[in-house]
């Protein structure tokens, strides 16, 4: 293998790929990446096992096609270091070389025919699904995933169920239950939990039309560019439906800036809030166990209201909502109080648990 390319281009997908190597043994052939020259085109891959993805880059000055292994960090160490320009990356029976002007490094390669295949999609179920919808949809659920020790393995990830009436997306850690739904007609019917961090890797890389393909143990993505593909999270997810409720008795809309800021003010002292419902204003009180401290602020606005409500909440709660809508105003439906209520924008809604002081 022996080819030139631009430095910043192959430093761009090196990082890409860097989240996807075994750092914790350089002697596993996973700790490596997988280049491979075929034509003038430059493929590289990197797995951890549980997921990987494959980058494609055109090559424009290529010498020979081959294969090889080169380790991960070792190489993005090396290249992000060099100047502005084009790199020579070359390999023989033993060593990949890399070269730029007067500077040499060589390192050493495994077996480029030992490296883990990746799974095709011949045999998996496409989705039918707008890939700006995907995207989106797991941004949104993805803070509700819980991040926490001891909880059930399936809630450290995101569900998508697909059903006769439609479609949802959902995560939870027991005290809010974010969702996104669509109401449309499908044929089909499936379910699967992603992983968190099988998320966060997809919201890196992928922006454009993706095509999105499933079975019970693994999800693919493919672009022109780049195929990514992840382990599921086998178990039972919650019955979610359960907790989800459309009937409020009281429904206020509310102007998302102004409780943004007001949210963040307060929780510089503490994540617990209180909220003092009024007709004409709302009142925001910190909850601390530090007697000496206190924080609070308040906002004129017409709540349509007739009798004052106090709510508890989990100010970090309430923001994650209001942070992954785009529109100027969205919904506060409560109860009663010390009742789990409700924030929602569209199809977008999180039940929130309240905190009780």
């Amino acid at each position: 293998m022996k080819i030139i390319i631009g430095k910043s281009t192959l430093e761009m997908h090196l990082r890409y790929l860097q989240n996807f190597l075994d750092k914790r043994d350089s002697s596993q052939i996973t700790s490596h990446l997988y280049f491979e020259v075929i034509d003038n085109h430059l493929t590289m891959k990197a797995t951890d096992y549980e997921m990987g993805l494959e980058t494609k880059i055109n090559i424009p000055k290529k010498e020979s096609d081959g294969n090889a292994t080169v380790n991960g960090k070792k190489i993005l160490d090396i290249i992000s270091r060099l100047k502005d320009g084009e790199v020579l990356l070359e390999t023989d029976n033993e060593f990949f070389h890399i070269k730029q002007g007067k500077s040499k490094f060589k390192l050493p390669m495994f077996d480029a025919s030992q490296f883990p295949t990746f799974p095709e999609t011949n045999d998996n179920i496409k989705i039918n699904i707008e890939a700006s919808k995907f995207f989106s949809s797991i941004k949104k659920v993805s803070p509700a995933i819980d991040t926490g020790p001891g909880q059930k393995t399936e809630l450290k990830g995101a569900l998508l169920e697909i059903k006769n009436y439609g479609m949802n997306f959902v995560a939870t850690d027991t005290k809010r239950l974010s969702i996104v739904k669509f109401n449309t007609q499908t044929i089909e019917n499936l379910s699967f939990i992603l992983p968190k961090r099988s998320i966060v890797e997809i919201l890196k890389i992928f922006f454009d039309e993706t095509e999105i393909y499933y079975d019970k143990t693994q999800l693919i993505l493919k672009t022109p560019q780049y195929r990514f593909f992840t382990k599921l999270i086998n178990g039972i997810y919650p019955d979610y439906e359960k907790i989800i409720k459309d009937n409020f008795k009281n429904e206020i809309k509310l102007p998302k800036d102004k409780i943004i800021d007001s949210l963040k003010l307060i929780s510089s002292l503490a994540n617990n809030i209180k909220l003092i419902i009024k007709p004409n204003e709302i009142i925001f009180e910190s909850i601390s166990n530090e007697k000496s401290e206190s924080a609070s602020t308040q906002m004129e606005v017409d709540t349509h209201i007739d009798t004052e409500i106090t709510l508890g909440a989990n100010s970090k709660h309430i923001l994650d909502f209001l942070t992954h809508i785009d529109s100027t105003e969205f919904s506060l439906c409560i109860n009663e109080v010390n009742m789990p209520f409700s924030l929602k924008d569209g199809n977008f809604s999180s039940i929130i648990m309240p905190v009780i002081f």
